[in-house]
C-alpha cells in the first residue's frame, strides 16, 4: 500500500492550527510510523506522519490513506491517548480535536496533581524554629 506524503497544503494547515493554539511557531517534523491498519491482520503499514512536542506532550498525526488521518498524543509509553475516533477524513478536524482533547486532559491532570498536593500538609514538629539566618 503506497500512502502519499503530506502535501504542502496539509503542512500549512497544521502549522496554522498550531500557531493559533500556541501563539508561536511549533517545530513540525515529518516522520514515518508503523500502524496496524487492518484489525483482522497483524501486518504493519508504514505511514507518513507529522510529529511535534508542546507543553510536555508529544503529538502524532498519521496519514493512513489519501484524506484519511489518525492521531494521538502521549506523555510517555505508558500514557498514550487517542481521540476515540479511528479515522478522520478532515485534517483540520483531526488536529483541532487532538489539541482540544490534550488541553482538556492537561487541565484535568493539573487539577488532580494540585488536589493531591493540596491535601497533603507537612508534618508539624513543635520543636522546629525555622532556619538560622546569619
Amino acid at each position: 500500500m503506497n500512502i502519499p506524503d503530506f502535501t504542502d497544503t496539509e503542512w500549512q494547515l497544521v502549522n496554522q492550527i498550531l500557531f493559533e493554539r500556541y501563539s508561536r511557531l511549533v517545530p513540525l517534523q515529518a516522520v514515518d510510523v508503523d500502524l496496524q491498519l487492518d484489525p483482522a491482520s497483524q501486518a504493519l503499514t508504514t505511514c507518513p506522519a507529522l510529529y511535534w512536542e508542546a507543553l510536555g506532550a508529544e503529538f502524532i498525526v498519521a496519514k493512513v490513506a489519501d484524506q484519511r488521518y489518525r492521531c494521538q498524543f502521549f506523555y510517555s509509553a505508558q500514557e498514550q491517548f487517542g481521540t476515540g475516533r479511528d479515522v478522520y477524513d478532515n485534517l483540520g478536524d483531526c488536529v483541532t480535536t487532538l489539541l482540544r482533547l490534550q488541553a482538556d486532559h492537561q487541565s484535568t491532570r493539573s487539577s488532580a496533581l494540585t488536589e493531591t498536593l493540596g491535601t497533603q500538609t507537612p508534618a508539624q514538629d513543635e520543636d522546629y524554629h525555622g532556619p538560622l539566618v546569619i
